[in-house]
């Protein structure tokens, strides 16, 4: 029997109003909650809830690639056209290289329920060995999303160096090519 790969996900949400108190920050709960009920490998997760300073997401996005060695790194918040909305610089800052279709496929997914997510300047980037996504910061818009481009996630780790992410297929299929499929654990 094969034991599902252990992987370390860093969840930042980026809100200037739930860092400092203002109301409860609803992002990371969403995002646990959805990872949980998606990702069939034993998870640890490194979370954050940081304000909209771009110096601060850069230093985070930064230290849960290199020190905290997180494969996956999800940012909620702070994509929009708002002045204070720095989100993509600092993911863009800090990457290796960019992952346009990420960010076109993010857009598209939103799209299909709201007319406002033209507005949305997610990207997808890769620093290292870690893929980071920009999500939105509604709850409901993150699983959305999610459902709509993770099916892709697990390859694109497996491309960079990571761990081999498993879903749970009533859920969403992770897609890989034939070559690349591992054969599932025994329950």
């Amino acid at each position: 029997m094969r034991e599902h790969d252990s992987v370390r996900i860093g969840l930042v949400s980026i809100s200037d109003r739930a860092s400092s108190g203002v109301y409860e920050d609803k992002g990371l709960p969403a995002l646990k909650e959805w990872l949980a009920e998606v990702v069939a490998n034993p998870v640890e997760i490194v979370e954050r809830l940081i304000p909209d300073e771009q110096s601060l997401i850069e230093t985070t996005l930064k230290d849960l690639s290199d020190n905290e060695h997180c494969a996956l790194i999800l940012t909620t918040g702070g994509t929009g056209p708002a002045p204070r909305d720095v989100t993509p610089e600092a993911t863009l800052a800090v990457a290796d290289r960019e992952l346009p279709g990420f960010g076109e496929a993010m857009r598209a997914v939103s799209h299909r329920y709201v007319p406002t997510a033209i507005l949305s300047r997610q990207v997808g980037v890769v620093r290292g060995n870690s893929l980071i996504l920009n999500l939105p910061g509604q709850p409901k818009a993150i699983g959305e999303t999610l459902d709509g481009i993770f099916a892709a996630v697990p390859y694109c780790i497996d491309l960079i160096g990571g761990p081999y992410i498993e879903t749970h297929p009533g859920r969403v299929e992770a897609f890989r090519p034939k070559s690349a499929i591992r054969s599932r654990p025994e329950p």
